[in-house]
């Protein structure tokens, strides 16, 4: 399966490669930050200064004109799709089940306040005690579940505010 890259240029425009077209772009190094490409029977002078590896970020030069690149592999497509990218403002409302089990305890009721990392609930599936734990600060709106309430996967246990 071909892997395919998504290029996003000054957060405006976006582009999707994939490997096969990006080996077929014809490129020559003429030193430590330039190259010389040809695409289309076209000739264009590509200059990369500020490069952020990590962040896979760029500002690149191209026949005179100044780009802000970013590249995008699979991975950080997925991360994006899931809505875990770094930055985001997603904010969880529902505690879910991960799984079918047993509630074994319930620590917080309606109109608790909880600090993120505060343990709210034990469920026990497959013989393991599972404890739940606030995802972030908040209020708890409702709690729908009660100690020996049996679950099944994604039901609704708790709902903050």
């Amino acid at each position: 399966m071909d892997k395919k890259y998504k290029v996003k240029v000054n957060d405006s425009l976006e582009f999707e490669f994939s490997e096969e077209e990006i080996a077929a772009l014809d490129t020559q190094k003429t030193s430590e930050k330039n190259y010389h490409l040809l695409k289309d029977n076209r000739s264009f002078s590509a200059e990369i200064f500020k490069p952020d590896f990590l962040n896979r970020n760029y500002e690149i030069k191209i026949n005179s004109n100044i780009y802000s690149v970013k590249i995008n592999n699979e991975l950080d497509q997925l991360i994006d799709e899931m809505g875990l990218s770094l930055g985001s403002s997603q904010q969880i409302n529902d505690i879910k089940a991960p799984m079918p089990g047993l509630i074994l305890e319930v620590n917080v009721k309606e109109g608790d306040e909880v600090k993120e990392g505060d343990y709210l609930l034990v469920l026990e599936a497959m013989k393991m005690e599972n404890t739940l734990t606030a995802p972030r600060d908040g209020v708890v709106k409702s709690v729908t579940v009660a100690k020996s309430d049996t679950v099944e996967k994604n039901e609704l246990l708790i709902e903050m505010e």
